[in-house]
C-alpha cells in the first residue's frame, strides 16, 4: 500500500520501513530534516482508495497548520491537481472512493472533545511532543472500524525530541515501546536525500548546544535547564511520612484559553514538612472560568481532606480582598483558609526552593504531574508560564514559616506574622 496516486514521490528507504509496519502505534523521525512531514501525510494517504476510510492529523494550533510547507500547504501540493476535493470549512479532503483525510488542531485541553462521537481508522499527531499524554491517549477513543474491514487501525505520529511532552513520548516509545509494540523509526538529516544537506546543516549551527543535539542527533536524553533548577536534584519517590505538615496553596487564574491565545493557569500545590525535608505530594493545574476555578479549588479540598490549611495567593488591592472573602465564605466554608500576601519578585521567592532542591531536601511524590512541573520549574525564568512555580513556592513559604514557628521562643524577634495556623 505504499504505491498511490495522491503521493507524488517515492518514500525514502525509512519512511517506506514507518509506512509499511503492522503495529497500531508508530513514532517517525527524532531529528530535524528527515521527512516526518511527509512520512505522515503518505501514511494518512495509503487507504484513501477504500470507501468510508477515515484519516485524521493534528498539530497544536490552527496556525501550527497553515504555515508555508507545514502539513495541510503540503496537502494541497500534493492533492490540488488530483480529483481528491477540498472543503475549506471542513478543513477534510474527499477523495472518490468517499474516504476523508482532515486537518485538524488540539489547542487546549477540551479541545479533545470536539471529537467525540467521531470514527477514524488512522489518527496523525505532527509533533508530538507538544501535546499533552491525556490529549493523544484521548483519541484512541476515535479509533474504530466495522467488523470485517481491511483497512488497519493506526495511530501514527511524529516528532523530535524537546517540548512539554518530551518525557511522557520518551517513555511511551523509547523506554515501553519495544515491549508495548510501539516502533520507534528514527530517522536523521542524512536519511532524506530530497533535503539540501549541507545549508540546512548550516541553519542548525545557529542554534544553542542542546536544541541542536536533539534536532540535529535526535537525543533523547539531553534536556535544558533553568538558572534556578536541575532535574537530577529532586529525588522521586513514592510515598512521604504521613506525620507531615501539609500545606495546599493556591495561584489562580481564571481565563479559558481560547484560539490564538496562551492564557495563565489556575495552579495548586500539595506540599509537605518533616525535619527540614519536603515533599510535593501533588500538583493540580487548569484553565477554567471563574466558576470552574471555584469547583476545581473546592473538589481539591475535599480530596485533600480537612486537616490541610489551605492559603491563595492574594492580588493586591481590594479586588484581592474579595476574592479572599469570596473564597472564605461561598467556596471553602468549614476548612482552614487563609489569604496571603505576596512580597518581592517570583525570582527572589523561589530562591529558597531553589536552595532546598539544590541540597536534595525536596521530594517529589511519583504522580502523572511530575513531567509538566519540571519542564516549568527547570525553564523558569524563561519558560512562558509560572503558575505552577508561584504555587511551589507559596507552598514552600507557608511551612517555612510554620516551621520557624515551631522553634521560635518569640515568633516577633524573627519577625514572623501571626498568619494562618499555628503548628
Amino acid at each position: 500500500m505504499i504505491e498511490n496516486q495522491y503521493i507524488p514521490h517515492d518514500p525514502t528507504p525509512k519512511q517506506a520501513e514507518f509506512l509499511l509496519l503492522p503495529n497500531k502505534e508508530s513514532l517517525y523521525g527524532g531529528a530535524a530534516g528527515g521527512g516526518k512531514s511527509d512520512a505522515l501525510l503518505m501514511a494518512a494517504l495509503q487507504y484513501v482508495d477504500v470507501p468510508g476510510y477515515a484519516a485524521i492529523i493534528f498539530r497544536r494550533t490552527y496556525k501550527d497548520l497553515a504555515l508555508p510547507g507545514a502539513l495541510m500547504d503540503r496537502a494541497h501540493g500534493w492533492l490540488d491537481e488530483t480529483d481528491a476535493h477540498w472543503s475549506e470549512n471542513a478543513k477534510t479532503w474527499t477523495f472518490p472512493s468517499g474516504a476523508t483525510l482532515t486537518f485538524a488542531y488540539l489547542a487546549t485541553e477540551n479541545d479533545k472533545y470536539n471529537y467525540q462521537g467521531a470514527e477514524f481508522q488512522f489518527i496523525g499527531f505532527d509533533e508530538l511532543t507538544q501535546f499533552e499524554e491525556s490529549q493523544y491517549r484521548y483519541l484512541f477513543s476515535r479509533l474504530r472500524r466495522l467488523k470485517g474491514s481491511r483497512v488497519p487501525l493506526r495511530a501514527r505520529v511524529a516528532s523530535n525530541p524537546g517540548g512539554r511532552g518530551h518525557e511522557w513520548v520518551k517513555q511511551r516509545y523509547l523506554i515501553e515501546g519495544p515491549d508495548k509494540g510501539r516502533i520507534f523509526v528514527p530517522a536523521k538529516l542524512e536519511d532524506n536525500p530530497y533535503l539540501d544537506t549541507e545549508e540546512y546543516e548550516l541553519s542548525l549551527l545557529e542554534l544553542d548546544p542542546v536544541t541542536r543535539a536533539q534536532l540535529r542527533s535526535g537525543d533523547w536524553d539531553v534536556l535544558p535547564d533553568g538558572n534556578k533548577f536541575k532535574r537530577h536534584w529532586f529525588k522521586i519517590v513514592d510515598e512521604y511520612p504521613k506525620d507531615a505538615r501539609l500545606v495546599r496553596y493556591w495561584d489562580l487564574a481564571a481565563t479559558e484559553p481560547k484560539q490564538g491565545r496562551d492564557p495563565d493557569w489556575t495552579a495548586g500545590c500539595l506540599m509537605a514538612e518533616k525535619d527540614g525535608q519536603y515533599w510535593i505530594i501533588d500538583v493540580r493545574r487548569d484553565r477554567l472560568s471563574p466558576k470552574g476555578v471555584e469547583q476545581m479549588v473546592y473538589n481539591t479540598a475535599t480530596m485533600d481532606g480537612r486537616e490541610v490549611p489551605i492559603y491563595m495567593e492574594q492580588e493586591p488591592g481590594s479586588s484581592g480582598v474579595n476574592t479572599i472573602d469570596y473564597y472564605a465564605r461561598y467556596i471553602l466554608v468549614g476548612y482552614a483558609f487563609y489569604g496571603h500576601n505576596t512580597t518581592g519578585s517570583k525570582e527572589i521567592r523561589l530562591n529558597p526552593v531553589s536552595a532546598a532542591a539544590e541540597r536534595g531536601n525536596i521530594h517529589l511524590v511519583r504522580g502523572t504531574w511530575i513531567n509538566e512541573f519540571l519542564d516549568e520549574l527547570c525553564s523558569f525564568p524563561e519558560g512562558s508560564h509560572d503558575d505552577m512555580c508561584d504555587a511551589c513556592s507559596g507552598a514552600f513559604t507557608k511551612l517555612v514559616e510554620g516551621r520557624e514557628r515551631k522553634f521560635a521562643v518569640n515568633p516577633h524577634v524573627i519577625g514572623v506574622k501571626r498568619e494562618g495556623p499555628r503548628y
